[in-house]
């Protein structure tokens, strides 16, 4: 193998991922073991969610049709969000670029092969949930089923190639200190507007936000052109025919070839200009956080809330959940002036949410602490400590949704207090868990915390989602509501047990 070379620069990112992951595995026997019974317990909720039909195995209908190109631009949708956030972070986050750059070496292959990197991650993670799903479609509809897996993979390839022209683009145009804000934000919209667009539509239509009651109904189906059409081409490809898969492949490989071809080069380029601003001044002066005059417990919690206000990356985070909560303000605003009974159809949207945003909130406060061996060395009790980080992180969720929960309790009182229980829960297990789990990282590194361990994801997405549930079947008054509880504490207590913090 040629040193500085590209297979060379391949193996050293493939041994630098391998290290990470195994850091930040802990101990992997019981992360194995929880992995594979999620594993077998996804693919059961798959089998129990595809059904035999003759679109599986045969010519498919206008409405498999129309299901597969909406499930896969809602893919390709956030794929472009993480392409965008992923490049721009590689520009902002210093790492070893300064050796790199500093070496007698063609750094152009470096940045090559990261880019491929990035689009293989962006794939993985779209394909993590979505695999049990496909491997089902092969066992019932053939094998021809498993070229999803390409598709996903050309997909990710093509959005990470229009990505980097995007974020190039505004390097060019507005310069690198505006960029990495607006590169957020951009980002945050490209996730978001296809999948709230599809909701708006489903509320307007039905009444409720279910993206999928849209998809299969009679407008969008008169709307849609034929099977043959040459415009089904990616569902076509997504499904196996060789011909539309051939082509998806070839785009593909163009794209990231000339992405790499034309940009690679010119990367070193645009980090070296991105690091006079990627680390800024931690506090200006004049912000009266001295503590003269304060209580320990005042001083701590008016120092977390202003590392909150001034993080560059929460931005991006509280932006997504508000672009998200859209169509709950709209459904909430429909149910007050028709008098539509979807209130219970808000309570477990609220809560999920409130999960995955004070489960960042927790990242930055607790894993992304800026001074951790001066906070561990304060004459002040750790319990202190720890309670002004969980104070910062259930205030900021609070302050983001009480709107919501003031209108709910407002249309209906059992609906809304289900919803504030809900929230509360979901907010405290994500705390707890980003607690048990805790590793020093750069603040700026928010987003990899979904991607550094797999594990608190997970963790965080089944306890969001029984809070949820349980919230739900409580506004509709329901004894059923137990089930989910006792799943969601379940879930908790499983994750502490195997928490490396309590060892």
């Amino acid at each position: 193998m040629h040193p500085a070379g590209i297979a060379w620069f391949a193996t050293h990112e493939a041994r630098l991922a391998w290290r990470d992951w195994r850091l930040l595995s802990g101990r992997t026997t019981g992360m194995i073991l929880v992995l594979l019974g999620l594993t077998v317990f996804l693919h059961l909720i798959a089998a129990l969610v595809v059904h035999p039909s003759p679109d599986l195995a045969v010519n498919p209908s206008k409405q498999a049709l129309i299901t597969i190109a909406g499930m896969l631009a809602l893919s390709w949708s956030l794929m472009l969000s993480q392409a965008v956030e992923s490049v721009t972070r590689v520009f902002y986050t210093r790492g070893d670029l300064e050796l790199i750059l500093s070496s007698p070496v063609a750094a152009w292959r470096l940045f090559a092969v990261r880019i491929s990197a990035m689009a293989v991650a962006i794939a993985l993670m779209s394909l993590a949930l979505a695999a049990p799903f496909i491997n089902v479609l092969a066992w019932r509809g053939g094998g021809r089923w498993l070229a999803v897996y390409l598709a996903v993979m050309a997909l990710a390839v093509i959005a990470v190639a229009l990505a980097v022209v995007l974020v190039a683009a505004m390097f060019r145009t507005i310069g690198p200190k505006r960029t990495r804000l607006i590169a957020q934000i951009v980002a945050a919209f490209i996730g978001a507007i296809f999948a709230i667009s599809l909701q708006f539509a489903a509320i307007q239509s039905f009444g409720t936000p279910d993206r999928m009651a849209f998809l299969r109904s009679d407008s969008m189906l008169a709307f849609a052109p034929e099977p043959d059409s040459p415009l089904w081409g990616i569902a076509h490809a997504a499904m196996g025919y060789p011909g539309p898969l051939a082509a998806l492949l070839v785009i593909a490989i163009l794209c990231l070839g000339s992405v790499i071809a034309v940009f690679a080069p010119r990367f070193d380029r645009f980090v070296l200009a991105a690091g006079s601003v990627a680390q800024g001044p931690a506090i200006r002066g004049g912000s009266g956080l001295g503590g003269r005059g304060l209580s320990p417990s005042r001083a701590l919690r008016r120092k977390e809330w202003a590392l909150l206000r001034r993080d560059p990356w929460l931005v991006s985070q509280t932006l997504v959940q508000i672009l998200y909560l859209l169509p709950a303000a709209y459904l909430l605003w429909r149910s007050f002036n028709t008098g539509i009974d979807a209130i219970t159809l808000l309570v477990p949207v609220l809560v999920t949410a409130s999960g995955q945003f004070s489960g960042g909130l927790a990242w930055l406060a607790i894993s992304g602490e800026d001074a951790p061996d001066l906070i561990g060395t304060a004459p002040v009790p750790v319990s202190l400590i720890l309670l002004a980080k969980f104070e910062a992180t259930i205030g900021g969720t609070l302050m983001v949704f009480s709107p919501f929960l003031l209108i709910l309790l407002g249309l209906s009182p059992r609906a809304g207090i289900a919803a504030v229980i809900g929230i509360m829960l979901a907010a405290v297990s994500a705390t707890a868990i980003q607690y048990w789990y805790r590793l020093q990282a750069h603040r700026g590194r928010i987003r990899r915390r979904q991607t550094a361990s797999r594990f608190t994801t997970y963790a965080e997405a089944l306890s969001s989602v029984s809070w949820a549930a349980t919230a739900a079947l409580a506004a509709a008054g329901t004894w059923l509501t137990v089930i989910p509880a006792v799943a969601g504490a379940l879930v908790v207590v499983i994750v502490w047990l195997l928490a490396p913090a309590r060892r």
